[in-house]
């Protein structure tokens, strides 16, 4: 097969995809499965491959990638080349003879390459489709103008961020009889918005399919049920129908909108059990394009459903309760290294270690973070399992609660050692140290990290018992309302760390020249300003001297050691000191109040009601400072765990497995631990063979995910209510993003759109998915789900909202609004008009 020029549809199958494209060998797989798939045949790789090789194209085309900018060759050059270029004798002999052994007659011409239509790529719309081809010399000039397609700006560019070398792609052309659709859209097996695996979206509008995945009509949307039955129905607008012309080529002319449903009941029963079939025989969700004619339904194309969410999870009672808690941590998604590094052996080790305390088992991290590919794709809250030592727990907590008082613990002398430990890690340069030994100095991170763990373990029950005291008490007293105020004025290294952060607003503000610098410039600008400032320069010395001191305080998370501490990224604390500069508001205190308040209660009047009331509320603060404080401390342990870290990428940037030092992250920490460098201390040619791929197939996995949040917030929360909205539309790639409208009416406007922008525009084709990548979230006044711009936008993970009608007409430039990719609405944003 591989010397083959031309050969059958049903020849190939889903290993073919070297030589007959995604698509094709998609086809061909249908196909021989007895799916309605129309005839055809393909021209394979083979003939591309003999092209580049017979005319001299081939070595043109190294020349110009190998002379091509960092944003790759030029597509307009390369294209041309291939106009220009006879096709081989041979090659045309074999495509003339194959469309006669087809009929002759009307074909679509469809391009498929080798790096389209993959698990992680759908390249939806990269290459082109030429529909309604008649004769032998217009298929022939198709077929030429869908290899050039393999070169236009739009499929470089997302090539080079799927990360796929431009010397290995080649494409083959599917040729396949015409079908003169009534009616034609695409088809998910899964809902691509909310990951509902028991759902089927069907997406139509008559004539041609084209018109539905180019975005030009705003499609009539069935969300189905396995069994073809329509759980939801929303009309489209038919703004055009798309048909094949007499002679060739298609027409296109206006439409009208239908009072109902296009497609027959029986129909989208065929159609739910095509998408059943095809998601069964693939054995993933699906992404469908199919066209109904004389009450038959045909499949023209079926790719892996990318940038899918997950199957929502069903939560329970407990899941809910605790589910805000989680939610709160994991506000980014974390890499491999944060989950089999930190989190295994450091954080979720510690609340592990405090759930066996008293016989509650705590769910492994998989189920917690379920993953895919190795990149976690959810966040599920767990359910902690009680075992037969729970029923001690009472007698457990109360002997360490009378042991351990919370007040003390910081002349406990396993603080003393965790403190020593920490110190030796900060003296330790990785720079000098072996690759095993720097891994060594991270295991010692996380050792070191259990001796926050055995704290917790001891002290945390004298932290909780008084607040269930404090709490039952305010209860009796019906006044459990002032539970929190009561305890919010208790001492913590949190509370010394803001008002430090105070005291460097005032030296800032005492500079005339620094304090205008705050004012004009941004938070990165003013960490270069202060990094040139003279060192003994006042805000210099106390700026270096609050970062010594709680610098090791995580900006994200305290899960993820991804993320940068304060002294890694001294602009947030530059922008918090910015925040707090000129007259601050004076906070009310709470705590004296809720005081007040309580010792007006009749109760405590008696002297030892009062005493004991007191007393708890003391407790009560001790403890709530015990937990944050503990907290403090355990960060103390992320700067050297970073510093290990960013030595091993570092390594790994100079042996050629990541391009950035960050992108350790995407290896698992028993990756790194069995990696074995050289005696000169050099990594080995095999690390980057055994690891450079298993990187980018993880960041272009946690790319496709971007947009797609760990958990449904709304699984959560049910009483949310949705402000008006500027524009609606239909919810067609998840997220938020808030900037200033750019409307982009037409391709010689595309200059326009800044960075940060929201693009709103009247309609895309897949000319118009480069801008995807400055964009912030994209509006269109037409298209749907199934649209090349609803599939780019999710695995570009910026919001989208298709099908708004209006968008054009009612947003203008400038204009900042907030675009909910979740809820499907464009609202003002918070601070337009203000």
């Amino acid at each position: 097969m591989t010397d083959r020029i031309t050969a059958p549809l049903d020849d190939f199958g889903s290993a073919d995809i070297a030589v007959a494209g995604g698509k094709g060998s998609a086809l061909g797989e249908l196909r021989r499965k007895g799916f309605p798939v129309p005839a055809g045949f393909i021209v394979t790789t083979y003939a591309y491959r003999a092209l580049l090789a017979e005319t001299g194209l081939g070595a043109a085309l190294q020349d110009l990638l190998r002379a091509g900018t960092q944003d790759g060759p030029d597509g307009a050059e390369i294209r041309s080349l291939f106009a220009a270029t006879e096709m081989p004798d041979d090659v045309r002999r074999e495509v003339g003879k194959a469309y006669a052994g087809l009929g002759g007659g009307a074909v679509a011409v469809r391009s498929s390459a080798t790096a389209e239509d993959l698990p992680r790529a759908a390249f939806a719309g990269q290459q082109d489709t030429y529909l309604n081809v008649q004769g032998e010399d217009a298929v022939l000039h198709a077929v030429v103008d869908c290899w050039g397609s393999l070169w236009t700006d739009r499929a470089i560019a997302y090539r080079q961020r799927q990360g796929i070398d431009p010397r290995e792609v080649a494409i083959a052309v599917v040729v396949q009889k015409m079908v003169p659709a009534e009616m034609a859209g695409v088809m998910f097996t899964a809902n691509p918005v909310t990951g509902e695996r028991g759902e089927i979206v069907v997406e139509a509008s008559p004539g041609l399919g084209e018109a539905v995945v180019s975005g030009q009509v705003t499609p009539e949307q069935y969300v189905l049920d396995r069994s073809g039955k329509p759980l939801s129905f929303t009309p489209g607008r038919r703004e055009v129908v798309i048909s094949a012309a007499a002679g060739g080529g298609t027409l296109e002319q206006a439409g009208s909108a239908a009072p109902g449903p296009g497609l027959a009941p029986e129909q989208l029963t065929q159609l739910a059990a095509l998408a059943q079939r095809a998601q069964e025989h693939f054995g993933r969700p699906q992404d469908m394009e199919w066209a109904a004619v004389d009450d038959r339904v045909y499949v023209l194309q079926s790719r892996p459903l990318t940038a899918l969410p997950p199957q929502p999870p069903t939560l329970n009672p407990f899941q809910k309760r605790l589910g805000p808690f989680f939610v709160e941590m994991f506000q980014e998604r974390p890499y491999p290294l944060d989950v089999s590094g930190w989190m295994s052996r450091g954080i979720l080790a510690m609340l592990d270690g405090m759930a066996g305390s008293v016989g509650v088992v705590f769910p492994r991290v998989e189920k917690l973070l379920p993953e895919e590919d190795g990149v976690v794709v959810q966040l599920v809250p767990p359910v902690p399992h009680p075992t037969i030592r729970t029923l001690a727990a009472p007698v457990s907590l109360t002997r360490r609660a009378r042991q351990f008082k919370p007040t003390e613990w910081m002349e406990d002398p396993r603080f003393s050692e965790f403190l020593d430990r920490v110190e030796r890690l900060n003296a330790r340069d990785p720079g000098g140290l072996r690759w095993a030994e720097i891994v060594g100095m991270a295991e010692d991170c996380f050792a070191t990290m259990r001796g926050i763990t055995d704290l917790r373990i001891s002290y945390l029950p004298g932290a909780f018992l008084p607040m269930l005291k404090l709490r039952a008490m305010l209860l009796l007293l019906g006044r459990l309302r002032l539970a929190s105020a009561l305890i919010a004025g208790a001492e913590t290294r949190t509370s010394q760390a803001n008002r430090a952060l105070e005291r460097l607003a005032d030296v800032a503000s005492a500079d005339p020249e620094l304090a205008r610098a705050f004012v004009e410039a941004d938070a990165g600008r003013l960490a270069e300003l202060v990094e040139r400032q003279p060192a003994d320069v006042p805000f210099r010395q106390a700026f270096e001297s609050f970062l010594r001191e709680y610098g090791h305080r995580e900006t994200v998370s305290v899960v993820l050691s991804s993320a940068p501490t304060w002294s890694d990224a001294p602009g947030v604390v530059l922008g918090l000191v910015k925040s707090l500069m000129g007259e601050r508001r004076q906070s009310p205190d709470q705590t004296g109040a809720a005081l007040e308040e309580l010792g007006r209660h009749a109760a405590l009047r008696y002297p030892t009601v009062r005493r004991r009331v007191l007393d708890a509320v003391d407790a009560a603060r001790k403890g709530m400072a015990f937990r944050e404080d503990s907290h403090f401390y355990a960060t103390k342990v992320i700067p050297p765990l970073r510093r290990a870290y960013r030595e091993l990428g570092e390594r790994l940037v100079r042996a050629g497995v990541v391009d950035v030092a960050q992108d350790i992250y995407h290896l698992r920490f028993e990756e790194l631990a069995s990696i074995r460098d050289n005696d000169d201390g050099a990594l080995p040619a095999s690390v980057r063979e055994r690891f450079r791929r298993l990187v980018l197939a993880r960041a272009e996995k946690r790319r496709e995910l971007e947009g797609i949040p760990l958990l449904d917030t709304s699984l959560l929360f049910h009483d949310r209510k949705v402000p008006g909205a500027l524009v609606s539309g239909m919810s067609a790639s998840r997220g938020l993003a808030e900037g200033p409208v750019r409307v982009i009416r037409e391709p010689a406007e595309f200059g326009r759109l800044q960075s940060g922008e929201i693009l709103v525009c009247p309609y895309t084709n897949p000319s118009w998915t480069p801008l995807f990548q400055r964009a912030a979230a994209v509006v269109v006044d037409t298209g749907g789900l199934g649209s090349h711009a609803a599939i780019v936008a999710r695995e570009y993970g910026i919001p989208a909202v298709m099908g708004t009608g209006t968008g054009t007409s009612t947003l203008f430039d400038a204009q900042k609004v907030l675009v909910d990719g979740d809820a499907g609405v464009v609202r003002p944003a918070a601070l337009e008009g203000s």
